[in-house]
């Protein structure tokens, strides 16, 4: 098997030849990211952005936060300013994405549902929207929606094979919003995303940090493939693979809030295992990669090397037992 068609046996669960891995350069990598430019979801450091956002930046970290939000209230709605996702320079960027991804796994990146609705109207904004303003509120994702379609007729025209895009839904140790009012906006709005992008022969995958374990069984009933997460101890890694292994296919590194931040290389090793052996299957549903704010997430090149190399080695002794 190549590159792609381990990813892809990963996420289906037929048992690939060995684990399939996202790792810096030197590491070997079997995934490669399609970005169009300039992103109409870009997180900039400083700078204005495609919808008229004005970004600083927080410190140490290669992201800003949204200093000034471009629809202060829903009167300014006829002004915003919304990227042409139909424009042709846009998609100039991917001219020649196949080729330059030879037999890897090609994932395209879409808009957020929430974050860039955060990005637009501001956090606390939102939060009242859902009960003051839900119409409105409802209007703009769908204008996010109907472009994240485009976006997934692009992709399939370019030959990607999956399409991501990136939602932090919790907080520390819960929803961020009650369950009940995700399940009524966004989540028939997932079920779209997704079943566009399954129609047109694309794998679906969501980042979604913080404590997500109340939504997780609505995505995969709405068709999410692969959930990448960063942190994973707020939930606890044998919850999570007991309610959700064999079901969704994680993709995440060794959590970055504790133990790739706080643990040492021995640590970070023996956590490689567990996440390995919880989250994943014999069958699949397991893929590890790196995170790539290094400095933003407060660990070293030694943490980051320990867990690349103890991950390149359980992938070889996964394709060992696979092979007896």
């Amino acid at each position: 098997m190549n590159s792609k068609q381990i990813v892809e046996a990963a996420i289906r669960f037929e048992t690939p030849p060995r684990l399939p891995y996202d790792f810096p350069e030197e590491y070997g990598s079997d995934i490669i990211y399609a970005y169009v430019q300039p992103h109409p979801d870009a997180m900039l450091s400083n700078g204005v952005d495609a919808w008229g956002a004005v970004w600083r930046n927080i410190g140490s970290s290669d992201k800003g936060e949204v200093q000034e939000h471009p629809l202060k209230t829903w009167d300014d709605l006829p002004y915003l300013k919304a990227p042409d996702i139909k424009s042709p320079a846009l998609w100039a960027s991917l001219d020649g994405i196949r080729e330059q991804a030879g037999d890897r796994f090609i994932i395209g990146s879409g808009i957020s549902l929430y974050e860039r609705v955060k990005c637009i109207r501001g956090l606390e904004a939102t939060w009242m929207d859902i009960y003051d303003h839900r119409d409105a509120l409802c209007g703009l994702i769908d204008l996010i929606l109907e472009m994240n379609l485009e976006i997934i007729d692009h992709f399939a025209e370019l030959g990607i094979h999956g399409f991501i895009n990136y939602d932090d839904w919790g907080l520390q140790d819960r929803l961020s919003i009650s369950p009940e009012q995700w399940r009524e906006i966004w989540k028939p709005r997932y079920a779209r995303l997704y079943e566009a992008a399954h129609r047109k022969g694309l794998y679906t995958f969501l980042h979604s940090c913080g404590y997500i374990v109340e939504i997780l069984d609505d995505l995969i009933e709405v068709g999410l493939d692969v959930i990448q997460m960063d942190q994973q101890e707020n939930m606890g890694l044998e919850l999570l693979g007991e309610r959700f292994g064999g079901r969704i296919t994680f993709y995440s590194p060794v959590d970055i809030q504790k133990t790739m931040a706080q643990g040492n290389v021995d640590d970070i090793r023996r956590y490689c295992r567990r996440m390995a052996a919880t989250l994943g299957r014999p069958t699949g549903g397991f893929i590890p990669k790196s995170y790539t704010d290094i400095a933003g997430a407060g660990y070293s090149q030694e943490s980051l090397r320990a867990m690349c190399e103890e991950f390149l080695t359980i992938s070889q002794e996964f394709s060992a037992t696979q092979c007896r």
